[in-house]
């Protein structure tokens, strides 16, 4: 093994390198300026003897510093020996410093070479394991305690990697089982089954590895995922072919219980019971499909389809039971169990106006009953807070359905249809129907308003009608009219309704539009106010009259009517 160069020998090399280099430049020099080779000559002749008298020098000058460290060592040696003496003290003698000098330096020597050899072996056996580099050291060199010391270092992060590699390893190792536990699969790569392997042989925890290791760990988790999705994609089919074919429940729990073991063993048993039940699906198709067409005949009833839009779908009115024939009515069920569960919210919304919509109708068709005036309590007044009350309701739940609708309208693109036309519309016009019958019905109450005398109002019966004898008696009205509904809306609808605007009744009298009417008609009138929407009980009210201002009690309004 040659001897590794000394950093002077090195660098005693590099300045003959120099030198060189130096007196090259130089010829180049001589050429460019035309300097004759004879010249040249001399001119060499002259570098050659500055730099040989430079370094004779050089050399006659550490010669002298060598022959006075030389002499200082004689001169120091003749002096320890006289002061040895002096104090009665052994020679000093050399030769045995040096030994024990020596024999430090061999132990050290011995030493560090232990220590290397050891911490060698180590990081060759980590980095077998890492699939790593070891760290390099000369052969047959000594190495310094720096070198040690990084060497130390080096081992001691191989350890580390080690550890974190096999923490790691492990982790993934115990996902591999349970997964494959889980799903029952068989380990078939190389790797795969190294790992999962019994033998005491170490695995190589190369980075590489266990990223391979990861990667298988994701696959089959990803394997898992899918498994387990097919597992419920045939759990659900099964339900609903229980659901078709009237299976118990206790023979649906019964077999819930039976299907049992891994994940792929399951999605066996799941597909043997589906192919099962389609056996039994086929022998009763026609009642299979009769069912589904119940269910899809409930979600166009949610979704209130109108005759055209269930008319679209043909398969409904076919009679030929077949399997196709099936599978066109459970994909029209499912869309439209997507179609309801996405706008659920609006359609319980709709829901929701109908029926109190509905109710709206019922009070304003109660409010046109005339016997209603005959009742005591404040029944009229109850009623018609609870119609107000819907009113809002009604109103409240339209401005939702509106923004709701209109979304939903905005990022489909198309129009909410019911019962094949525009909700929006449909609400619109029927606040435009009940606007249009509440104009009807209001112009039909002015029409039909009369006044009785007061002997009349005697003589009027249990039930609110007026005796033969009086029942068509002409009298004017402006006078009478004007002062009946004038206490009634003065008091009853400003006090206890705050409408917004007076009824047209007086105005339609003072300017002579309605001049005479009978005095039955009076009875009906009176026994079916309705103003602007509004109803009046004038029981138990007193009033002012018109004109004069002057106080009326209750005792005098017979019946509904007052007295005049």
């Amino acid at each position: 093994m040659p001897r590794t160069p000394r950093k002077s020998e090195v660098l005693a090399s590099s300045l003959v390198s120099s030198v060189n280099h130096a007196l090259g430049k130089l010829l180049d020099i001589w050429h460019q300026i035309g300097i004759k080779e004879e010249m040249q000559l001399e001119r060499m002749q002259a570098v050659k003897q500055h730099i040989e008298d430079l370094l004779n020098e050089m050399i006659t000058e550490e010669c002298q510093l060598k022959e006075r460290i030389e002499s200082s060592i004689e001169r120091r040696k003749k002096e320890l020996t006289s002061l040895r003496n002096e104090l009665s003290l052994d020679p000093y003698l050399m030769e045995k410093d040096l030994r024990l000098a020596l024999d430090a330096t061999l132990k050290e020597k011995n030493e560090r070479l232990e220590e290397l050899k050891q911490l060698q072996q180590q990081d060759e056996k980590l980095c077998a394991e890492l699939f790593a580099t070891p760290y390099y050291i000369p052969t047959g060199s000594i190495p310094s305690r720096s070198q040690l010391e990084e060497l130390k270092e080096h081992v001691r992060m191989r350890s580390d990697e080690k550890k974190q590699c096999l923490e790691v390893f492990l982790r993934l190792r115990n996902e591999i089982r349970q997964y494959n536990e889980e799903i029952g699969h068989t380990p078939d790569s190389t790797l795969e089954k190294e790992v999962l392997s019994d033998d005491e042989e170490p695995f190589c925890l190369a980075s590489k590895n266990i990223e391979a290791l990861q990667m298988l760990v994701n696959k089959l988790q990803l394997k898992k995922e899918s498994v387990i999705s097919t597992r419920e994609a045939l759990k659900e089919k099964v339900r609903l072919l229980w659901n078709r074919l009237h299976w118990p429940v206790e023979k649906q729990e019964q077999c819930k219980m039976n299907i049992k073991g891994s994940i792929t063993q399951e999605v066996t048993m799941w597909e043997e019971e589906l192919l099962r039940l389609e056996e039994l699906k086929k022998e009763s198709l026609k009642g299979v499909i009769g069912k589904v067409r119940q269910e899809l005949d409930l979600y166009w009833e949610k979704c209130l389809y109108s005759t055209e839009q269930r008319s679209a779908f043909h398969p409904y009115y076919d009679d030929n039971f077949t399997e196709d024939l099936l599978n066109q009515h459970d994909e029209e069920v499912m869309k439209m169990k997507l179609l309801y569960e996405k706008n659920k919210a609006l359609y319980d919304g709709i829901a929701k106006w109908e029926a109190t919509w509905k109710q709206f109708m019922e009070l304003e068709k109660k409010s046109t009953n005339p016997n209603r005036l005959v009742n005591r309590g404040g029944t009229l007044l109850k009623e018609e807070r609870e119609r107000s009350k819907i009113h809002k309701l009604l109103t409240k739940l339209g401005e939702e359905l509106k923004r709701g609708i209109e979304s939903w309208e905005k990022e489909q693109g198309c129009n909410f249809l019911i019962e094949g036309q525009r909700f929006l519309d449909y609400m619109a016009n029927q606040w435009e129907q009940h606007k249009l019958k509440k104009e009807q019905e209001r112009l039909h109450g002015v029409t039909n308003l009369t006044v009785l005398r007061a002997a009349s109002c005697i003589s009027l019966t249990s039930t609110g009608t007026c005796p033969a004898a009086v029942a068509r008696t002409p009298i004017p009205v402006c006078k009478w009219v004007g002062s009946v509904f004038g206490w009634l809306c003065d008091y009853y609808i400003f006090s206890q309704l705050r409408v917004e605007e007076p009824p047209n009744l007086y105005e339609a009298i003072s300017t002579r539009k309605v001049k005479f009417v009978s005095a039955s008609d009076l009875q009906k009138g009176l026994t079916d106010i309705r103003i602007h929407g509004y109803k009046a009980d004038i029981h138990g009210f007193a009033g002012l009259y018109p004109g004069t201002q002057k106080s009326r009690s209750s005792s005098e309004i017979i019946s509904g009517v007052i007295p005049f």
